[in-house]
């Protein structure tokens, strides 16, 4: 019997992500279910297909001779059945997003629910990933970061407000130690460090009249999630750099005190951004308008409330 289009579908994903998790997001699957739906199409063709080990995932020989063979013939499918549903005025289909969890909520806070009143045939799905994903090969329409971690060869739309790295740490931690007047003093302090999807840790980035100064934070914690770090600045354990939506409301209520802040970085906010040379779909493209669209009246909604703050205001 011959393969099924959804088991090609299936191994195609594998052999792009070489990760059965994130093939299984991908597709809207179990990786169980998954390993199998593999396993029935490696008996169909009579050959092997990939190499799979704990952790790892590897294509053989006849497994990249197929997928080289698919990439063009499921991207043509997907081509047609694309043009098909533009010749219909009811928007549907299906739009996935690679977002960080900050930048999920917002998109889900300020476009998702408007959009989905106007489209309700649209499917709307979000990948929460640490990682920068690659588009090209993620099976996600869109990507959800901070601008400034994005290439400059995406289109960008923005949907926050611009942000910025902030070095903080409990008043209890700051009773204890020398408070840091320079980020070269940060040397002698706890850093709570963040360790990167690229396993590397990340560089602490400062502001010195517009010249960038690098430090190498060194400390006993590291994570991979800013809500993790952040609760450990909390408890006292040291001093955490983070973007400033992780600590607003901390830092109001007294629980975080912010050091250096002469020396914090701007940072250019979330953006919804997609490659510039990628034929959108009908429904793509009416979604990026509408997140344009909405971006631009919070924009003007949130001048007009400035303005008439201001003019209440005595002189």
């Amino acid at each position: 019997m011959k393969p099924t289009l959804n088991e090609l579908t299936a191994f195609l994903s594998i052999a792009e992500h070489l990760n059965f998790r994130r093939a299984a997001v991908t597709l809207g699957v179990s990786p169980s279910a998954l390993s199998h739906t593999i396993r029935l199409l490696e008996s169909r063709v009579g050959t092997q297909l990939l190499l799979r080990t704990t952790r790892n995932v590897a294509l053989t020989n006849a497994g990249a001779k197929l997928a080289a063979g698919l990439r063009p013939a499921l991207e043509g499918i997907d081509e047609s059945l694309a043009q098909l549903a533009d010749e219909g005025d009811t928007l549907s289909g299906r739009i996935a997003i690679t977002a960080s969890e900050r930048g999920g909520q917002l998109i889900i806070e300020r476009a998702f629910g408007s959009f989905r009143q106007k489209h309700p045939g649209v499917q709307l799905e979000i990948c929460t990933d640490l990682a920068l994903e690659d588009l090209l090969t993620s099976g996600c329409d869109a990507g959800i970061r901070l601008r400034d971690q994005v290439v400059p060869d995406m289109s960008a739309v923005p949907i926050g407000p611009k942000i910025s790295a902030v070095t903080c740490a409990s008043p209890d931690y700051l009773q204890k130690r020398d408070v840091p007047e320079t980020p070269s003093d940060l040397a002698s302090h706890e850093c709570i460090r963040q360790r990167l999807a690229t396993g590397s840790i990340h560089r602490w980035e400062f502001d010195n009249q517009g010249k960038s100064l690098f430090f190498e934070p060194q400390g006993a914690l590291t994570f991979n999630s800013h809500w993790h770090m952040v609760s450990a600045a909390l408890a006292g354990q040291g001093i955490a750099y983070v973007p400033s939506h992780h600590v607003e409301r901390h830092l109001e209520s007294g629980e975080l005190v912010q050091v250096l802040a002469g020396y914090s970085r701007p940072l250019e906010g979330f953006c919804l951004y997609y490659p510039i040379n990628r034929h959108p779909t009908k429904t793509f493209s009416a979604f990026v308008a509408h997140v344009r669209s909405t971006m631009q009246n919070r924009s003007t909604l949130s001048g007009t409330s400035s303005a008439v703050e201001q003019s209440g205001r005595p002189s």
